[in-house]
């Protein structure tokens, strides 16, 4: 049984990683003569190409071709929840984690 619990959490990490939302925006070079040194985030914040950074769940990274973003959060159509079973999301820790309907503080093991 505990098992069994593992490899569902194992595989729901990877349904994670598979199926989480992401977007690409490419580098906009607005002056030949004075090409960007990195990529400018959501909030305005220039990062150097090269670097990574996770803010609001996302996940990104900045290369000369521009800034990708994955959130590490999937949405609740990409994951198989069963009837009796709800997905709660903490935003804080950017996790997921499936329990009883019925009883919040159950985890919920489908077989």
């Amino acid at each position: 049984m505990m098992a069994s619990l593992r490899v569902f959490v194992c595989l729901l990490g990877l349904v994670v990683l598979c199926d989480s939302y992401c977007f690409f925006q490419g580098l906009e070079i607005k002056d030949l003569n004075n090409p960007p040194k990195g990529c400018v985030d959501m909030e305005g914040k220039m990062r150097n190409f090269g670097s990574e950074w996770v803010k609001d769940c996302n996940e990104c990274s900045c290369t000369e071709e521009g800034m990708s973003c994955c959130s590490r959060i999937p949405s609740a159509s990409t994951v198989n929840v069963p009837d009796e079973c709800e997905l709660l999301v903490d935003k804080e820790a950017c996790t997921t984690k499936m329990v009883m309907k019925a009883d919040k503080t159950r985890e919920c093991n489908p077989n």
